[in-house]
């Protein structure tokens, strides 16, 4: 009787073992769908960078301390399928908020991105002040380094990638390949999977994914935007450098935002 116990056993621990390739083996890759991303912005950090000796400056950081949290939320969605994205920002973002820090564009303008990554093309939405901006580009290349850290973001196991871009700004990002779409918020894309976080410390700012919505998505929802003044990123360095000129250190956290 022992015999014929230690004999079962053995036979379905011997299944139990085959049967673990052969879930690995069909596990579920998402191949469309919409991410929701939740944008965080350290206001006492960003502002705090910019105030320098000026003494009305750090008064206008006290006061906007007083009436205002440190940190700053909105969210965005990523619709996407095998060949294109489309990032853009829900209709419940946050309002300015109040004092002299509460409209500065460089901490949100609420873009909306489209990748085509087959065609290697951008089309971006960017407004800055009263002007909006259509622009028409190739897809931005990073040289992303990638490394052996991992976490999980959204029920998913994210490897991390470090790259620069704009030749000064340093990024940090998580992608999964259980999502084979070389996609991501903003215009980060490049990498061998879903980019699911993007941290910019040192522009105090991060977007990490919340849900993953794993279904079909029409072509309706990857439409790109129409409404702008028509450039690509060479004429809008050209115009944001003429419109700036005279707002000195000052512009450059708003030119930096308006091409990342």
């Amino acid at each position: 009787m022992k015999i014929r116990v230690f004999f079962s056993l053995a036979c379905l621990w011997g299944m139990m073992l085959s049967f673990q390739p052969l879930q690995a083996q069909y596990a579920r890759f998402v191949e469309s769908g919409v991410v929701t991303f939740e944008k965080r912005v350290n206001m006492y950090a960003k502002i705090k960078s910019r105030v320098g000796s000026s003494s009305f400056m750090e008064q206008a950081f006290e006061q906007y301390q007083r009436n205002n949290p440190q940190f700053k939320t909105f969210t965005y969605h990523l619709a996407f399928n095998d060949s294109r994205t489309k990032f853009w920002p829900m209709d419940n973002n946050q309002a300015p908020s109040a004092g002299f820090f509460g409209n500065d564009p460089s901490v949100d303008m609420g873009n909306t991105i489209v990748n085509d990554l087959m065609a290697g093309q951008t089309i971006g939405q960017k407004t800055v002040y009263e002007q909006t901006y259509l622009i028409t580009d190739s897809t931005r290349r990073i040289q992303w380094r990638i490394t052996n850290e991992t976490r999980e973001i959204a029920g998913y196991e994210c490897r991390r990638a470090n790259a620069l871009v704009l030749d000064s700004i340093y990024v940090v990002a998580f992608y999964t390949d259980q999502i084979p779409v070389s996609g991501g918020p903003e215009s980060f894309t490049g990498l061998p999977g879903m980019i699911l976080g993007v941290a910019l410390p040192y522009e105090n700012t991060t977007y990490f994914a919340t849900n993953v919505e794993d279904r079909p998505v029409s072509a309706k929802e990857l439409e790109a935007p129409k409404k702008g003044k028509a450039v690509d990123y060479q004429g809008l360095r050209a115009e944001l450098e003429a419109s700036l000129k005279n707002w000195g250190e000052w512009a450059q956290p708003i030119f930096k935002a308006m091409l990342l």
